[in-house]
């Protein structure tokens, strides 16, 4: 049981991120189909791995940098080049492909077509820029109210926002082409056991993180996340009647950037 735990860890590592599985770990965590669906549940414990090192890039850049106007922006932006670089791009891609699907698709078949187009559209290239400018903005005031506050609210943010799209998979159906979809498989077999799962690793996160912030605060940044995750689901359910790949990725940005929006708003309080 815990080795299999661990063997879908893994393939979820290597399947959201740029971390290599190779060599002998590769021949001893395997890879199926099934092992595919099961490693879904275990997303937001690749928040863990992912959060847990843009903190600590963001803390250390913070501490490096001299104390100036600046600084705060500046390890802001080192923080989020390294997550982007770790993962590849591959949830801003998500997110560009939705914007420019849902901006631009009239009609339910002519968004998913625009979805399955590569080209960056205007709708996308918006979206990128002013989820990245919300999500710089959203970190700098968390490290001019509190520096702690920010570390462990990134950290928490990136778990979070990974917990919100297994509740799209589980609630929602895919659709798209299914035959080329990479999301596909993740999308297929997700029970409340797996639900389960993620849930299990997020309360871990929380839990350890309100050792720094409030649980208050926690659970603030966590109403923004699903604020953002519901809009989503709402919206692709009324135009798509389903969720694909990169509406996923889509929701896990929006999630991450309303984590953030909440605990800004509960440090302002405090």
């Amino acid at each position: 049981m815990f080795i299999r735990f661990i063997r879908h860890f893994l393939i979820a590592l290597q399947f959201f991120t740029r971390i290599p599985i190779t060599g002998r770990l590769a021949n001893w965590v395997g890879f199926s189909p099934a092992m595919l669906r099961a490693s879904a549940a275990h997303l937001p414990a690749v928040g863990w791995v992912v959060g847990g090192l843009t903190a600590l890039v963001l803390a250390f850049a913070w501490s490096s940098l001299p104390k100036l106007a600046a600084s705060a922006w500046v390890a802001a932006v080192i923080s989020t080049v390294f997550s982007v670089w770790l993962t590849g791009g591959f949830h801003e891609d998500g997110l560009a492909d939705t914007a420019d699907g849902l901006g631009g698709g009239l009609t339910r078949e002519r968004a998913l077509e625009i979805m399955k187009d590569s080209r960056l559209g205007s709708y996308g290239a918006l979206a990128l820029l002013l989820a990245l400018l919300a999500k710089l903005s959203l970190l700098v005031l968390l490290l001019e109210l509190n520096v702690m506050w920010a570390v462990a609210g990134v950290f928490a943010a990136h778990v979070t926002s990974r917990l919100a799209p297994l509740f799209l998979i589980r609630t929602m159906r895919h659709v798209g082409n299914t035959a080329q979809s990479k999301s596909k498989p993740l999308a297929d077999g997700m029970g409340n056991a797996g639900l389960c799962v993620g849930v299990l690793w997020w309360l871990l996160a929380m839990l350890g993180g309100a050792y720094v912030v409030p649980s208050l605060s926690l659970w603030a940044g966590t109403l923004g996340a699903i604020f953002f995750m519901g809009y989503m689901a709402w919206s692709c359910q009324k135009k798509l009647g389903g969720f694909t790949g990169d509406i996923l990725g889509a929701t896990q940005q929006l999630s991450e950037i309303g984590f953030y929006l909440g605990l800004v708003l509960a440090a302002g309080s405090v």
